[in-house]
């Protein structure tokens, strides 16, 4: 049995609810870049080189967990909503 034939078998269900979904690549408009800050140098923290940004529809609970264990006085959580550059979000800078 083929890895895909056994992935339909054994999962059903989650094929069924993820066929009907919206593609991966479409962003809804409710959809935030939230990305870690390091205060000092006002650049963004990064992995291997790599900026790290969490793309998510809840970026109160993004920014908290990347900011949990943190010192508050280096780091912070910048959030830009995507594909709105104008829009201006109460709170957020």
């Amino acid at each position: 049995m083929s890895a895909d034939a056994f992935s339909r078998a054994a999962f059903p269900s989650r094929i069924a609810k993820t066929a009907t979904k919206m593609p991966a690549t479409v962003l809804s408009p409710a959809t935030c870049a939230v990305r870690l800050i390091d205060r000092r140098t006002g650049q963004s923290h990064r992995i291997n080189g790599r900026p790290r940004v969490l793309f998510t529809g809840t970026p109160d609970k993004a920014a908290a967990e990347l900011l949990d264990g943190r010192d508050a006085s280096v780091w912070e959580a910048r959030i830009e909503p995507i594909g709105a550059a104008d829009t201006i979000v109460p709170g957020r800078a």
